[in-house]
């Protein structure tokens, strides 16, 4: 069942997704060859308490740290390591989502690591856009599928796969909520879109096939062929007057 938020609620969410915004804004800034993961996920720690917010991630189903750094093959749920220095050419998932005043905000970016091949740029670029049309499909009377189908339409006429095992959600009071967000399938499918609904949507595609596994730690997916992935996330309010990014800087 989706919970349809009321306006208070919508504020309270944004004012979460607001500092996981500026958290994120900070650590793309803090990307750079030498930097470890570990050191960007304790940075994310300091900015968050900063705020006065409490990292959503950490201790969620057993999740050890605040920030997942999913690097080059590794799609999501990267576990930060003081053994992962990120190098010249790395691309880099940041996927960051505080609690404040009882509500979650989460929102991911992938980011470069320096100078990056014309093809992990490519990936990037179409992964942001496949996220920027989905938000366009986000409008009250479209279907949740017309979300889904936005994002692997563009995604494959690019020659890029849609991950399947990892979808968006509804978000709220609880970090996951109804609905679950496929990044994939036919439109005009699902439920009819109501203002109030807010959805956390993340594509995330490979460069090569779709599949992934995920390693001995029990938290990180890579990709079967150990290609590329990335990695956006906006937190999504539909209203009257269409879709608004709540996870943004002002």
């Amino acid at each position: 069942m989706i919970t349809l938020k009321s306006p208070e609620e919508i504020d309270k969410i944004r004012k979460a997704c607001r500092i996981v915004a500026e958290v994120l804004t900070r650590l793309r800034e803090a990307v750079e060859p030498g930097v470890s993961t570990w050191d960007l996920n304790a940075l994310s720690e300091e900015l968050a308490a900063e705020r006065g917010a409490k990292p959503a991630f950490k201790g969620y189903h057993g999740f050890p740290h605040a920030l997942c750094t999913s690097v080059n093959e590794e799609v999501v749920h990267g576990m930060p390591s003081k053994k992962r220095v990120l190098k010249e050419g790395d691309i880099i998932s940041l996927d960051f989502g505080v609690i404040v005043d009882g509500y979650y905000g989460d929102a991911a970016i992938t980011v470069a690591v320096g100078k990056i091949s014309g093809q992990a740029e490519a990936l990037c670029r179409v992964t942001r856009e496949s996220l920027d049309q989905a938000i366009a499909k986000a409008r009250v009377g479209n279907r949740l599928s017309d979300i889904s189908h936005a994002v692997q339409a563009h995604v494959e006429k690019h020659g890029f796969a849609v991950v399947r095992e990892f979808v968006g959600h509804g978000i709220g009071r609880n970090l996951h909520e109804s609905p679950q967000i496929p990044n994939y399938g036919p439109p005009g499918r699902g439920v009819k879109l109501q203002a109030g609904m807010v959805f956390a949507i993340e594509p995330m595609i490979n460069q090569g096939r779709a599949e992934i596994e995920i390693l001995e730690d029990g938290w990180t997916a890579v990709t079967v062929d150990r290609k590329l992935s990335a990695h956006f996330e906006h937190t999504v309010a539909i209203t009257k007057n269409g879709p608004e990014i709540l996870s943004v800087c002002d």
